[in-house]
């Protein structure tokens, strides 16, 4: 596990002017990080939707630390992307078809290239809707696979 910035007060940072964008983020950043005890670079954007655009991810990635933003935008796909502070994820962990579907597909797959399979969602949702023993089961299918490499989202996201 990985903690990330998710902003201060969870606004919507795209009604945000660039001091309140860079405070929101440094103010949480330095906070987890007195808590946590090490580097935080990473950030997860508040308030799903439309929560980011090129304007805020230019702001995040030229006055802060911060090296990847995820947004909530599941691409269904495995590709690589290069603006790691627009990241798009593979696919939300409620969608339980298209989860599962695309970890058979993951799991199948024969490429040359490095791929990423990235799962987003919130821990409490899992709660929520009583969906642990859904994902149990997803992480059972998808886990000890020794052509997979399984690491936290620097891990992944930061290899070189």
């Amino acid at each position: 596990h990985e903690v990330a910035v998710h902003t201060t007060t969870h606004p919507n940072l795209t009604k945000l002017g660039r001091e309140d964008i860079i405070r929101q983020v440094e103010d949480d950043r330095i906070k987890l990080e007195r808590l946590v005890g090490y580097k935080i670079i990473g950030m997860a954007y508040p308030c799903g939707g439309e929560n980011n655009n090129d304007f805020v991810a230019e702001i995040i990635k030229n006055n802060t630390p911060i090296k990847y933003c995820r947004t909530i935008l599941s691409t269904g796909n495995f590709d690589l992307q290069s603006n790691l502070h627009r990241f798009n994820p593979t696919v939300y962990h409620m969608d339980i078809e298209n989860l599962f579907t695309l970890g058979e597909k993951f799991i199948t797959l024969k490429t040359d290239k490095p791929q990423v399979f990235y799962i987003w969602g919130h821990s409490y949702e899992l709660d929520i809707y009583d969906n642990w023993k859904m994902f149990e089961e997803f992480c059972k299918m998808i886990s000890g696979k020794s052509d997979i490499y399984y690491g936290t989202n620097s891990e992944v996201l930061l290899f070189k």
